[in-house]
């Protein structure tokens, strides 16, 4: 019984020490400019979301890549407040492409965003491009 306690635990141990890393990456090239939130503060378990990352001052030419994890750190405090506090890393890397600034804009009236997402799709697979979807 006490092999199988000590596994446990050793199991326990190993599986809360994992680290949430996600990528999200538009495709477009970095210029060097980041924007890093260390300690986005999410609620219960990251059921509540951080904040909104504001990114238009810095990055006037788009976002080339985001990235959200959750660092040793960040996990740490998360389980030392029973998951009611869990912060996360956000970095967001700008992209210097102006040209990707002036992609077609498909706005969206109430009621109608599915058909607009479908407008979009259809105009970025004709035209190869990205399609920019207002709400």
């Amino acid at each position: 019984m006490k092999k199988f306690n000590a596994a446990a635990a050793l199991l326990a141990t190993v599986a809360l020490t994992g680290c949430y890393h996600a990528v999200i990456d538009t495709g477009r090239a970095p210029n060097g400019t980041t924007i890093e939130r260390p300690w986005a503060h999410g609620f219960v378990f990251g059921l509540v979301p951080p904040s909104v990352t504001e990114t238009a001052q810095k990055c006037p030419g788009g976002v080339a890549k985001v990235e959200t994890k959750q660092s040793f750190l960040n996990g740490l405090v998360g389980i030392l407040t029973y998951g009611i506090y869990t912060p996360m890393t956000i970095m967001v890397s700008c992209t210097g492409n102006k040209a990707d600034a002036t992609l077609p804009v498909i706005r969206a009236t109430p009621g109608k965003g599915a058909d607009a997402v479908q407008q979009a799709a259809d105009l970025s697979t004709r035209r190869d491009l990205g399609v920019y979807v207002q709400f």
